[in-house]
């Protein structure tokens, strides 16, 4: 059979007709894209804003549904987000994720609250407890105990998305606001992501937030280990059935070796981080680059249908540029026919 092949966004679907229909039965047009750090300097963007804009706009061509963006220290995600889904109206944005160490609440709200206001409502915030090893390096500040931190975090943070100004009083943070915090035109309800792959985290989402995106949480570990904990806390906290989406790193390629051989270098930072070294190994592999999904596209197709099986709601393709501007061209091509929409 051969894999479909991308030039100048045209696609042919035949190939793959039965997993395509598979795919929108089980997600819909929830797949996405991941922007991390590099994306702009691996091309030689002047600006990185412009760049940003760009993709979203390709983004869109190509059916993709939401543009995530990841946090570190260089740009801010929440605001790069908001520009790109105010400059591109046919996509959605997020974060995937924010640490919550050392942003209070009140500034991560008030940020999300004018994205929302700027997308239209096409804005999700996500956010996570962060690696504590690299984290209270940077800011030199004491981590809190990091579960209770997120119960209090997300008890804090909802009613600031919903333009509550009540206080929170809790044992690892405060939130006092001095005036109203109501942001006009930021509906609907933004939802939040917790990053969570722990049962402890997974349990606190499930009842506090409105679900997890985990990264590097292969199928089986998805299967076994994070829908059944976040969904059964959601059901005993009465909350609706919480949105899981799966972070896989994904290339289109016709040289999977030279892809793996790549993701060695750049996965490997998450090899020595203990909560990531613990989900991988939970998946039966010894490094986060063996959960690259590399091929064509027929390959690649069946690789993420087994995600939607294992009972993720959504995807979120990273490292797509793993090798280059072709191959994430490529990949993301492939988008356009997993909704659905290519060959009608």
């Amino acid at each position: 059979m051969q894999g479909l092949k991308s030039e100048a966004n045209l696609i042919s679907v035949p190939a793959i007709r039965g997993i395509e229909e598979h795919l929108v039965a089980t997600v819909g047009t929830r797949v996405g894209v991941f922007l991390g750090g590099t994306f702009a300097q691996r091309t030689g963007a002047a600006n990185l804003v412009d760049r940003t804009v760009e993709l979203a706009r390709e983004a869109a061509r190509d059916g993709v549904h939401t543009l995530w963006f990841g946090q570190a220290v260089d740009y801010d995600a929440i605001q790069l987000a908001s520009l790109a889904g105010r400059a591109e109206p046919g996509i959605h944005v997020g974060t995937s994720t924010v640490p919550m160490y050392p942003r209070h609440p009140l500034l991560v709200a008030a940020a999300a609250k004018t994205a929302q206001a700027a997308t239209a409502g096409r804005f999700r915030l996500g956010i996570g407890l962060g690696a504590r090893t690299l984290l209270e390096p940077q800011f030199g500040v004491p981590y809190p105990p990091q579960i209770r931190h997120l119960r209090e975090y997300l008890a804090a943070l909802r009613p600031l998305l919903d333009g509550d100004d009540a206080p929170f009083e809790g044992e690892t943070l405060v939130s006092r606001p001095a005036a109203p915090v109501a942001v006009v035109g930021s509906a609907p309800r933004i939802p939040i992501l917790a990053a969570a792959m722990g049962p402890k985290a997974l349990a606190v989402a499930g009842a506090l937030a409105d679900g997890t995106a985990p990264y590097l949480a292969g199928p089986c570990t998805i299967a076994e280990r994070i829908a059944p904990v976040i969904r059964e806390a959601a059901a005993a906290a009465g909350r609706p059935e919480p949105r899981i989406v799966a972070g896989v790193p994904v290339v289109v390629t016709d040289d999977a070796a030279a892809a793996r051989a790549r993701a060695a270098e750049s996965l490997g930072f998450y090899d020595n981080i203990p909560s990531y070294r613990k989900i991988v190994a939970a998946e039966g592999l010894s490094s986060a680059a063996d959960l690259l999904i590399a091929g064509d596209e027929d390959t690649v197709a069946a690789a993420l249908s087994r995600y939607l099986d294992a009972g993720a709601t959504e995807l979120m393709l990273s490292h797509t540029e793993l090798l280059g501007e072709e191959t994430r061209a490529r990949t993301w091509s492939l988008v356009r026919c997993l909704r659905g929409e290519a060959g009608r």
